[in-house]
């Protein structure tokens, strides 16, 4: 199996990019990750709430294959704890799955056909984090989810 990370709009913050891309280097040595930046939808401040999640739904759902499970990171998914996110990760890869899509969306979140595609919704806290700061999360805890599988001590219980 393989990660990948969609996002919308690159972060202004050099400190989390560089944080963000330490963990993506760790991962490398688990599991092939990949971040990728879709530009920020052109001349949004012209459009609705509704037309820029349209927008932006439209730019996921074109870099999915039909084979991609798609797991939205959304404020209403479900929270789990770091163990059990690891439990997660190896039911999807016993499962077989060729490439597992996690997507953060934009400030309104995901339209109603990129909801409709997808498998499941993560939340990783009921706070409410920048789309910059989400990235350094969620790579931290899938790497952490690794060390987690293969019984290293990066994480103590």
């Amino acid at each position: 199996m393989q990660i990948k990370l969609l996002v919308i709009g690159k972060t202004d913050s050099t400190q989390l990019s560089e944080l963000t891309d330490e963990y993506i280097q760790r991962l490398k040595h688990y599991i092939k990750f990949d971040l990728e930046i879709l530009p920020d939808i052109k001349n949004s401040k012209n459009l609705s709430e509704a037309q820029q999640k349209d927008k932006e739904g439209e730019a996921i759902l074109k870099k999915l294959s039909a084979t991609d499970v798609l797991i939205l990171l959304d404020e209403n998914g479900k929270q789990y704890t770091s163990v059990d996110f690891s439990s997660f990760l190896q039911k999807k890869m016993n499962a077989g799955i060729k490439q597992l899509v996690l997507v953060i969306g934009g400030p309104y979140g995901f339209s109603d056909a990129v909801y409709t595609k997808a498998q499941s919704k993560i939340s990783l806290s009921k706070m409410t984090f920048s789309h910059q700061m989400i990235r350094l999360f969620i790579v931290e805890q899938v790497y952490r989810a690794f060390t987690i599988l293969k019984n290293e001590p990066y994480h103590h219980q």
